[in-house]
């Protein structure tokens, strides 16, 4: 709905309170009160009516709304327990992960299940995805206007999800996430919230392969993340 908002907003500066509603965007907000959306002429399923992760991806995997749709190999949706409590954010798939189809695959995949498995998590327990679906040429950043059509999306998979807390993995992802351009040690420092849920920043894994010396920070981090986790379900269960 943000299109039609964007619309009602632009009317209002133009018109004031005298508002003219274009028919298309009546059919628009008629057909998106039905769960529904029109795509070149055909009348389909809206994702944001989507009530499991399955039926979600089943609606965007084809998603071409920002240029990467085109470059992709695989629309890497994320991967995990439908039911998870936990949910890791990276900032958007790399090679190997557009090859598979799936995130945190290769040297840094397997590095991530030994941190998720010092603090007692396995990695079918969690649910771990990144904010863009698709992988960036060269792995460069996220552009501002790829998050603008994508993070709607992960808005999307935690309103199902319902997760009791989020870590956010590296500092792109993190500044992304919190619309911030704090350094990582900043934001390591405290614990934030997005869309309500509780979130923890640490290093990426990949991160960790190039400089070990993170690891330890990193350890420290995962543990206050764990902790988190466990003092919310105590006082949930209390």
């Amino acid at each position: 709905m943000s299109d039609l908002y964007r619309y009602f907003r632009q009317q209002k500066e133009q018109y004031g309170d005298d508002l003219y509603i274009d028919g298309d965007v009546l059919h628009a907000a008629a057909l998106a009160a039905q769960g529904l959306t029109e795509i070149g002429g055909t009348v389909k399923e809206s994702w944001t009516a989507a009530t499991t992760l399955e039926q979600l991806d089943g609606l965007i995997h084809d998603c071409q709304k920002c240029p990467l749709g085109a470059t992709r190999n695989h629309f890497v949706f994320g991967v995990g327990n439908p039911n998870a409590d936990v949910v890791l954010v990276g900032e958007a798939p790399g090679a190997e992960e557009d090859k598979k189809g799936e995130p945190f695959v290769g040297r840094a995949g397997q590095l991530l299940n030994k941190i998720l498995e010092a603090v007692d998590f396995k990695r079918e327990d969690v649910f771990i995805c990144n904010i863009l679906k698709c992988r960036p040429p060269n792995n460069r950043d996220p552009l501002p206007s790829e998050v603008e059509q994508c993070e709607p999306y992960l808005h999307k998979q935690l309103a199902i999800l319902q997760p009791k807390v989020m870590l956010a993995l590296g500092r792109i992802a993190a500044q992304t996430l919190l619309r911030t351009n704090d350094s990582l040690t900043k934001l390591r420092a405290d614990v934030h919230t997005y869309q309500g849920i509780p979130l923890v920043v640490t290093y990426h894994p990949a991160a960790l392969l190039r400089n070990p010396n993170w690891k330890r920070p990193t350890w420290e981090d995962v543990q206050k993340f764990r902790a988190l986790y466990d003092d919310i379900i105590a006082k949930e269960r209390a």
